[in-house]
């Protein structure tokens, strides 16, 4: 494993498990010291325990303007400054056209995109030159998916944030770009979907199965490095060609 995140510093919301977690394994095995940020303790402490002593774990909802505060001000306290910010915290549940209520679309936009824009708003006081927002959109933002609406139109507005932020953060030097995974095979989805599932969310890519969380991951790191270093405003799929075809 190189080196590319040696001495960086970052921040992952949704970081306890699945693609968060597994992004945070590879900061760490590329060098970078990791904030996971998540609702639920238990899982913080498993993710810490295995992620080894580079790893810190604060409790909280991106949707909880405090919990964000306390997380930036253990950044601070502990690091002082930070690189890597990987909003990454999510979620969404299907509620068909005709179904839909209010406290659907706000649970969904409470996280998905309030808690987006202050998870990235709280952190740059932290951040300078060189520093890099990952945001987590989705191949349903681009494609939709029936029954999706909220989450599919929460996170075409993450994808529009990326190209509204790039140009407000012109001349600091910090980038901000959009990965957008398909289907991926996290703990929750395998016991979501089952093993048929899987099968059927796989077969509706070119590459006939779903990704593995550590694939993301790698982007992510992509994404975070100086490798990247030209990028921003983009959008770069991890969809196995999903919403490509």
């Amino acid at each position: 494993m190189n080196n590319r995140l040696h001495g960086k510093t970052a921040v992952i919301t949704g970081g306890a498990t699945g693609i968060g977690r597994a992004a945070a394994k590879r900061f760490i095995e590329e060098g970078a010291f990791v904030f996971v940020f998540g609702r639920r303790q238990d899982a913080l402490d498993a993710a810490v325990a295995a992620l080894g002593p580079n790893a810190r774990a604060v409790k909280g909802s991106v949707s909880d303007l405090a919990d964000l505060d306390r997380l930036y001000a253990a950044v601070k306290a502990e690091r002082g400054t930070l690189d890597i910010v990987f909003a990454n915290a999510g979620t969404g549940s299907p509620l068909p056209l005709g179904q839909i209520t209010g406290q659907h679309i706000d649970d969904t936009f409470d996280t998905n995109v309030k808690g987006t824009i202050f998870t990235v708003q709280k952190a740059l006081p932290l951040m300078g030159s060189g520093g890099s927002i990952i945001l987590t959109g989705s191949s349903a933002g681009t494609t939709g998916a029936p029954g999706f609406t909220a989450y599919s139109a929460s996170k075409a507005a993450v994808r529009n944030l990326a190209r509204t932020w790039a140009e407000d953060l012109k001349g600091t030097g910090i980038r901000v770009n959009v990965l957008s995974p398909g289907a991926t095979a996290t703990e929750l989805a395998k016991e979501a979907l089952g093993e048929e599932g899987q099968k059927a969310y796989g077969a509706m890519t070119p590459l006939q199965r779903m990704a593995d969380p550590v694939e993301i991951g790698a982007v992510a790191a992509f994404l975070a490095s100086s490798d990247s270093s030209f990028m921003t405003a983009s959008e770069v799929a991890v969809d196995g060609g999903l919403a490509q075809l």
